[in-house]
């Protein structure tokens, strides 16, 4: 059985460090509402429905995400999890309160957003709000014991009973194979049979992944980000010239098939699949969208995307979907006003069967 996990961002309660950079009452909800249509045949605003604009600080916001997600079959939650070094962290609320309360009863993971937080959503890419540093052996430590209660925690995702903790940046790591021999040694100090650690391994365009020491470091799978974009000669010929004679965004059509997993990087890749993509509402004109997906299409990519795992072992078969709730990058599970909840049916369907005669594009 395919295990499906969904990115969620935490993004959606105020916070002193928003409010100082960006105005009052700042969330990901800002930047959803004020999307406008860039191009003809734009879909701009994405709004929600059944869920409405949430706060993340109201437990019953968290708890109906939770039933929700567990009645289409999503079996966890993979937190963004934000640690800067020395201790500084952002956006925390939500999860610790999950934490806490035990509320919702879902299966969670932590994934490591370790990155520099600038302004480059909001055209500002210079400027440099949290920057993202490694302080060496005793952050990693200090870092370690923070999370550890997570991994204690019976709801906590689990591979062969080691907890998963997933790094989104593993090339900017000053040493990759140090910091997993580290958080081994820790996991298996604190009584823990060690962890699953996973590395993203990013490759949005399939223009070559910006990670490929996946074994190499000793990670125990990595998971590889490709975006379902259709991107022929004639395709890029006409993102080129709608950008300079038209002023656009970067557009390419959504592909009609999952994209497959490379070959030459790793044999632990695991797939991960989108709904949709468009972060106009965060960069404008800068951003990159793309047009034409559906749940149909959904629906079949997580059908082909699930049947690379069927010779996996079984506690392996790990399907990252991102998101549960991105709004304003436009890749969201969440109940929406246009489709309602057909973005989640489709996810369920897809997950039902994984054929095995079913070619996967590559």
């Amino acid at each position: 059985m395919t295990r499906a996990l969904a990115f969620y961002l935490p993004q959606f309660h105020p916070v002193p460090e928003n409010d100082l950079w960006w105005g009052p009452g700042f969330t990901e909800w800002t930047n959803t509402a004020k999307a406008r249509p860039l191009f003809r045949g734009h879909v701009q605003p994405h709004l929600p429905a059944d869920l409405g604009f949430y706060d993340l600080r109201v437990p019953e916001t968290r708890q109906a995400q939770g039933e929700l997600a567990r009645e289409y079959g999503i079996e966890a939650f993979v937190y963004w999890h934000y640690w800067f070094g020395h201790g500084r962290r952002i956006l925390e609320r939500p999860f610790t309160e999950v934490l806490a309360t035990r509320e919702p009863a879902m299966g969670f993971a932590l994934a490591w957003a370790n990155q520099t937080w600038s302004g480059i959503w909001h055209g500002a890419a210079d400027r440099v709000l949290l920057e993202q540093t490694y302080p060496g052996p005793e952050d990693d430590r200090a870092h370690f014991a923070t999370v550890l209660p997570a991994f204690a925690d019976d709801r906590y995702l689990r591979v062969d009973d080691r907890p998963v903790f997933y790094v989104f940046r593993p090339e900017d790591l000053p040493n990759p194979a140090a910091f997993v021999d580290r958080w081994q040694a820790m996991a298996r100090a604190a009584g823990l049979p060690g962890l699953y650690l996973v590395a993203e391994v990013s490759d949005l365009l399939g223009t070559g992944p910006r990670f490929v020491d996946v074994d190499a470091a000793g990670f125990d799978a990595g998971a590889y980000m490709r975006l379902p974009a259709r991107r022929s000669r004639l395709d890029v010929l006409r993102m080129r010239a709608g950008r300079k004679l038209l002023h656009r965004p970067e557009v390419y059509p959504h592909a009609a098939d999952f994209p497959g997993l490379p070959t030459g990087v790793s044999e632990r890749l695991q797939p991960v699949v989108y709904p949709n993509w468009d972060n106009t509402p965060r960069s404008g004109r800068g951003g990159l969208a793309l047009t034409g997906s559906s749940p149909e299409v959904f629906a079949r990519q997580v059908e082909q995307a699930a049947d690379t795992l069927v010779d996996r072992p079984a506690s392996e078969r790990l399907l990252w979907v991102k998101s549960w709730n991105e709004w304003a990058e436009g890749n969201y599970l969440e109940p929406d006003q246009e489709h309602g909840l057909r973005w989640l049916s489709a996810l369920r369907d897809g997950l039902r069967v994984a054929r095995p005669d079913l070619a996967v594009t590559g």
